[in-house]
C-alpha cells in the first residue's frame, strides 16, 4: 500500500521496518526527513515530476511511502475488559473513517469493528486522514456484524445504535460496558444490525437540517455520552 504526506511519515518513522520504500518528488526539501531516511538506511528514490505524478494521489507534500498493507485484528483478539467499542455499519467514505479513527484515539476508544464486505477499508486516504491515530486504535474486520454484536453482548456489552428516531442521547442512562454503532452515510444502520441493538439513540436537531456527517455525529456522541 502507498501512503503519503509528511505527517504520515513522522508517525510511521517510530517503526522503520514497516516502511518498504520512500519516493521523493523534485519539490521535496524537508532536510530533517531526508536526513532521517539516510541515517536509518530506509530505501528511497528521487523521482522527476512526471514519474512522481504517476504515483501520486492528491496532495502528497512531495513524499510517498510504500508500506505493508494494514493488518486487521480478529474479534477474538479484542480486549473485552475495555469500556467502549465502536462498530461502523458499512461506512463508505474514507474521510469519515479516518476522522472517526482520530476521534477514537483522542477519546480513549481502542477498538473499531467493521464488516469485510461493502465497507471502506484502511486505504491511503484513511491513513492520511487519521493523522497517526491508526497506530493506536485496532481495526477489527468481521464477516458478520450481527454475530459480532451477539458475541459482545455475551461478554456484558450493551449496544447502542445511533439513528434519527431514537431517544435523545443525553436522556439515556448508559451501561458500564457499551458498544456504539454508527451507520453508513446514505442508509444509516442496517435492519439486521438495528434489530440487534439494545437501544437506539439520537442527537437533537434544532435547525433546518435533519442529519449530520457520520464523523461529526460520532464525535458528538462519544464525548457526550456519560457512563
Amino acid at each position: 500500500m502507498k501512503v503519503f504526506g509528511k505527517n504520515v511519515f513522522n508517525e510511521l518513522k517510530s517503526n522503520t521496518t514497516q516502511i518498504r520504500k520512500v519516493y521523493l518528488g523534485p519539490s521535496f526539501k524537508d532536510k530533517e526527513i531526508i536526513d532521517f531516511i539516510k541515517k536509518n538506511n530506509i530505501s528511497y528514490v528521487n523521482l522527476d515530476r512526471k514519474a512522481f505524478d504517476r504515483l501520486s494521489e492528491g496532495n502528497t507534500q512531495g513524499i510517498i511511502l510504500e508500506v505493508d498493507d494494514y493488518k486487521y485484528k480478529s474479534l477474538k483478539e479484542v480486549d473485552l475488559s475495555q469500556k467502549r467499542i465502536v462498530i461502523l455499519d458499512h461506512l463508505e467514505d474514507p474521510h469519515n473513517f479516518g476522522a472517526i479513527i482520530r476521534t477514537c484515539e483522542a477519546s480513549g476508544v481502542k477498538t473499531i469493528i467493521i464488516p469485510k464486505d461493502r465497507s471502506v477499508n484502511v486505504n491511503p486516504t484513511v491513513v492520511k486522514t487519521s493523522t497517526g491515530a491508526l497506530e493506536y486504535v485496532d481495526i477489527v474486520e468481521v464477516s458478520n456484524l450481527r454475530n459480532a454484536i451477539d458475541y459482545l453482548k455475551k461478554n456484558d456489552f450493551f449496544v447502542y445504535g445511533a439513528e434519527a428516531d431514537g431517544r435523545l442521547y443525553d436522556e439515556v442512562s448508559y451501561s458500564d460496558k457499551m458498544v456504539l454503532v454508527i451507520g453508513s452515510e446514505g442508509n444509516g444502520i442496517s435492519r439486521v444490525v438495528r434489530e440487534a441493538c439494545d437501544e437506539i439513540i439520537s442527537i437533537p436537531m434544532r435547525g433546518h437540517v435533519n442529519s449530520l456527517n457520520a464523523s461529526v455525529s460520532f464525535g458528538v456522541l462519544i464525548y457526550g455520552i456519560k457512563n
